[in-house]
């Protein structure tokens, strides 16, 4: 019988708990990132109408503002999950975080409104680094199964946590030292991490072997989708039969073209079409692109209400955006639970229809409405919607798939997100200033005409999530839904999916190694 001494077992017991003590810096290292991103997106668009004032921005100019950084965050999400694999994560980590606080710098210092929305496609670049291989690196850190699984519910509540502390602090920051501080907070928060990293984080994924990754094809499908949102948003400005915006909508169909030829021939293609067999993929993902445009439109037009119309200050509106978020992080802790009893497919078309009834309820809004008499109600009934939504659209969209290519369908699943933020933005901007420009040309008050203009683009977001709810309901299949649910890790995870966390690509954790 081996025999130990005592100090052996003392020093056995040291390194294990420097161990444990290591592991642990190290993964809050990793929800600091996470806390950054998603704190930059709610902290931006409480500043939206500072921004716009100071930097001479139209409506439509403004939605770039949130398009350009989601463009480059989708369109680059798939790439960067498999850089971190070939050339490190804790690299491309600390690139992405480079390149996230630099540019985060240089928006604060922004004169122009091209400037400025240049910066943010560029943290959008840093962001799709930053986002998965945080999430890659967790995985290495904790061993699969419910230690693992525990940290990603934890990093779930800290992107929602963030979305909170963002809208107040949005708020606070425009009020005080002013917009330009919702980037510059960035910054200081960023090279920590960056200083943080090299100590606390170990080097994975990098593979010594060479292997050919798509570039060119992340390239294409970028510009051809920045070439069909500007069409969509510039359309009713130059003309919708001006050779410009034909041009951009040419443009954007002969890469997209292009892009499924690459892909189609391409050794190591950035999506495998052949995962578009599956019908419930296919209808969570475009579940995913509908509902995050009717979301994020919604976000945007009622941040511009709020101040331009009531006369909100920063501060109130981030204060009143508060319930629909706590709202929906109940929410969907519950119906991922329920999931399993009522069904995938039933609980994402009853959670479509109850969003379809909120949006329509925020059509009635009137230069006088109230808080309490409109806006909470309708945000609460959006809010259960969508709280029984986003656990459901998870599962469904990383049903049915093998071990091997579920780091593809999630990352399908939010670049879906991302792409659906872009164009419906584009889409219901483009409404929601023919409308107020056909209303001022009529007589109509500049309020009246502002509140006309919105409430037309949020009976388009009413749309989306018809068509969202009939593609549920026409595409999927509950027995294919049902495969998701039998994955306790995936169901795990959906209990921590927070939907506010539009630019975290939650469900996105690529296999561990040795999985495949």
């Amino acid at each position: 019988m081996n025999r130990f001494t005592s100090a052996e077992i003392m020093t056995v017991a040291s390194t294990t708990v420097q161990t444990v003590r290591r592991q642990r810096l190290a993964f809050a290292l990793l929800c600091l990132t996470q806390f950054m991103v998603v704190l930059d997106a709610s902290v931006v668009n409480v500043a939206l109408p500072s921004m716009q004032r100071d930097l001479g921005l139209s409506t439509q100019a403004l939605q770039w503002v949130v398009s350009a950084y989601s463009l480059t965050f989708g369109c680059f999400l798939l790439l960067s999950g498999r850089a971190g694999d070939l050339f490190g994560r804790r690299r491309l980590l600390m690139g992405g975080l480079v390149l996230f606080s630099l540019a985060s710098l240089a928006g604060g210092f922004a004169s122009s409104g091209i400037w400025f929305i240049t910066t943010r496609a560029i943290q959008g670049l840093g962001a799709t680094l930053v986002a998965p291989t945080t999430l890659s690196l967790t995985a290495t850190i904790f061993a699969e199964g419910p230690e693992r699984n525990r940290a990603f519910g934890v990093i779930g509540s800290i992107s929602s946590s963030a979305f909170a502390v963002g809208a107040l602090l949005g708020g606070l920051l425009v009020a005080g030292p002013g917009w330009r501080w919702v980037m510059f907070i960035n910054v200081p928060i960023g090279f920590l991490a960056i200083a943080l990293a090299p100590i606390l984080l170990q080097e994975s994924g990098a593979q010594a072997e060479r292997r050919q990754i798509d570039v060119p094809g992340a390239i294409i499908i970028t510009t051809g989708l920045i070439a069909l949102v500007a069409g969509l948003g510039e359309g009713n400005v130059l003309g919708w039969v001006s050779w410009q915006t034909i041009g951009l909508f040419v443009l954007a169909l002969v890469l997209i073209l292009a892009f499924v030829g690459i892909e189609l021939r391409s050794p190591a293609p950035l999506v495998r079409f052949g995962i578009f067999r599956l019908g419930t993929l296919r209808g969570a993902d475009l579940v995913a692109l509908l509902v995050t445009a009717a979301l994020v439109s919604l976000l945007f037009m009622l941040t511009l209400y709020m101040q331009r119309v009531l006369g909100y200050s920063a501060i109130n509106t981030g204060l009143a955006f508060l319930p629909m978020a706590l709202a929906i992080m109940a929410i969907s802790n519950l119906a991922s639970r329920l999931a399993a009893r009522v069904g995938v497919k039933t609980l994402l078309v009853s959670g479509m229809v109850i969003v379809t009834l909120g949006l329509l309820l925020f059509t009635r809004m009137s230069a006088t409405s109230t808080f309490l008499g409109l806006l909470l109600p309708a945000m609460l009934i959006a809010a259960i919607g969508l709280g029984c939504v986003f656990p459901a659209m998870v599962i469904a969209g990383t049903a049915g798939v093998s071990n091997n290519e579920q780091g593809l369908a999630s990352g399908l699943l939010n670049t879906a997100q991302q792409v659906g933020a872009a164009i419906g933005l584009a889409i219901t901007t483009t409404i929601a200033t023919s409308r107020t420009t056909v209303l001022l040309q009529s007589g109509a008050s500049g309020g009246a005409a502002l509140v006309g203009g919105f409430q037309i683009a949020l009976f388009a977001c009413a749309c989306f999530a018809v068509a969202a709810a009939l593609i549920a309901v026409l595409v999927m299949r509950e027995h294919e839904c049902t495969q998701g649910l039998a994955n306790p890790s995936l169901a795990e995870q959906c209990q921590s999916v927070r939907p506010f966390a539009i630019h975290i690509p939650h469900a996105a954790v690529r296999p561990p190694e040795g999985k495949d």
